[in-house]
């Protein structure tokens, strides 16, 4: 009997159509690549021919073999610097990311006047030797103040939040709970912004009455009676950095009343007052350059930046450029010295003195490649980018000097007031809100425009990096958005970002934590 065979497969058909024939995959071509070092320019490795479709993963894998860091890669990001173009219009970017590849981002960037046959420059960033995980989902929606909450700040280790509210209460959370711990009473106007000192011991609230207030976050209790002496409400508070002063830190506060005041914590008084600026003093800042003791940093509504000398209130400097209200100031020393010892390994320090030489070993870290640096933001809706202490940094030593009380470069782009600036952590950015419904990102030391990021749909208020300097709740690689986190029945007025948790509170009246 003979073998019946299996009756012939069907082809498949496409709308009707036989299945096409596979496409030929692209040709790509060579290039030749030298990589750079982002922070001062110098060669990484011999140049390298490699195929133009090479992935940014692959790259980034070249990097480390050919530094010899293969046991413990590091993760860089990757850009090529486009020409400058005259008739390109303002706000356009400056710089090519590698998200994809060199032969998709660079060789195919309309402006980018690059062929295969030239050499091309790609400078390499090292990001952070730890990641952070973005936040993905709403872990827990914490009820208690009655009022819009203004203010959220984690405490240094991130172990605990404050928020201040319209109630005129502050309340501490515990965050490995996610639980209420301790309501702060005491103010008798809306609790306008919360501080904690760099050693997590103490916690400054300022008021909407002009008082200012100490608690101890272990156990809720005021610290004494309120820190009086300002006549109008309190806008900004300030610790003196911890490398500084690790024993007792001074406090600084400003006000609407045109002053800022630094206080004693052991004393409770007020060792002097600020009394230059002739309108709100809208931002205070305790920056480590410029002496023993730091510097304060003031932004007005007089238009003025100014700078003085911590130890006995001396002016240094005054900064006239903008034409509007100074609303916004930050430094690119602000995350370390906010953190003070604590790093991401989470090492306690057993002393004071152990604590300031560790505070005094990252700021010194950070300022070895670039001074402390300082942009203002403001309602004539541009920044600018200062170094009021070229002489902090040694990387400092061979660049052309440039006069203190003129600013790096202007940054234009928004449209509408700014709300907040930030720096990111490691200093190499920096971030900008405004009303124009859009966020802008900056190169943290030459202030160039790198790209927009737009998502918002109405003013945004507040800005917070990731300790690791990659996310903005926006993807850095690719400045798109990471991830967007809904639940909030109202607007959103503040937000923190530690670890990998995202605090945020608003005009529903609820705090709001994320993680991934």
């Amino acid at each position: 009997m003979a073998t019946l065979l299996p009756p012939p497969k069907r082809q498949k058909v496409y709308h009707g159509n036989t299945q096409p024939e596979p496409e030929a995959p692209t040709p790509t071509s060579n290039i030749i690549v030298q990589f750079l070092s982002e922070e001062d320019g110098s060669v990484l490795a011999p140049p390298v021919s490699l195929p133009a479709n090479v992935s940014r993963e692959g790259l980034e894998t070249l990097v480390n073999r050919l530094s010899k860091q293969d046991e413990d890669p590091v993760p860089f990001s990757f850009h090529v610097k486009l020409p400058e173009d005259k008739f390109a219009p303002p706000g356009a970017p400056t710089q090519a990311v590698i998200s994809k590849s060199i032969e998709a981002d660079v060789l195919g960037h309309p402006t980018a006047d690059i062929t295969p046959e030239d050499i091309i420059n790609v400078y390499c960033s090292p990001q952070s030797v730890f990641r952070v995980r973005p936040a993905t989902r709403c872990s827990s929606t914490l009820s208690g103040h009655t009022s819009p909450i203004l203010c959220a700040s984690f405490s240094p280790t991130g172990n605990l939040l404050a928020t201040g509210s319209g109630d005129t209460n502050a309340r501490l959370w515990n965050l490995n709970t996610e639980t209420p711990s301790h309501v702060l009473s005491g103010h008798k106007g809306w609790v306008l912004c919360v501080e904690w000192e760099a050693m997590e011991r103490k916690l400054a609230t300022g008021g909407h009455d002009g008082h200012v207030r100490l608690w101890d976050p272990k156990t809720g209790s005021p610290i004494g009676d309120a820190l009086k002496g300002h006549s109008k409400w309190i806008t900004s508070l300030s610790w003196e950095p911890i490398h500084i002063n690790a024993t007792a830190p001074r406090l600084a506060s400003s006000s609407k009343d045109g002053t800022v005041r630094v206080w004693s914590t052991l004393t409770r008084r007020a060792e002097y007052t600020l009394g230059g600026h002739s309108a709100s003093v809208n931002v205070v800042k305790w920056g480590g350059g410029g002496g023993k003791h730091g510097v304060l940093y003031t932004a007005s509504s007089d238009r003025t930046v100014r700078i003085w000398d911590a130890e006995q209130g001396r002016p240094l400097h005054t900064l006239k450029e903008h034409a509007h209200w100074v609303t916004t100031l930050t430094l690119n020393t602000d995350f370390v010295l906010r953190t003070g010892p604590f790093d991401h390994t989470g090492k306690k320090p057993a002393s004071d003195e152990e604590a300031q030489k560790l505070a005094k070993e990252r700021y010194d870290a950070l300022l070895r490649t670039t001074p402390e640096l300082v942009i203002s933001g403001s309602d004539d809706h541009t920044l600018f980018l200062w170094s009021p202490f070229p002489a902090s940094s040694p990387a400092s030593a061979d660049a052309p000097k440039h006069p203190t009380t003129k600013p790096i470069s202007r940054l234009t782009g928004h449209q509408r007031q700014i709300s907040h600036v930030l720096f990111s952590p490691d200093g190499k950015w920096a971030a900008s809100a405004a009303w124009d419904n859009s966020v802008r990102i900056w190169e943290g030391r030459t202030g160039k425009f790198v790209a927009t990021l737009r998502g918002h749909v109405g003013a945004v208020y507040r800005l917070a990096w990731s300790a690791d300097s990659r996310m903005l709740i926006w993807d850095l690689k690719t400045y798109k958005i990471k991830m967007d986190l809904p639940g909030h029945t109202d607007e959103v007025y503040c937000v923190d970002f530690v670890a990998d948790k995202v605090v945020s509170g608003g005009r529903d009246r609820t705090v709001k934590i994320w993680k991934n």
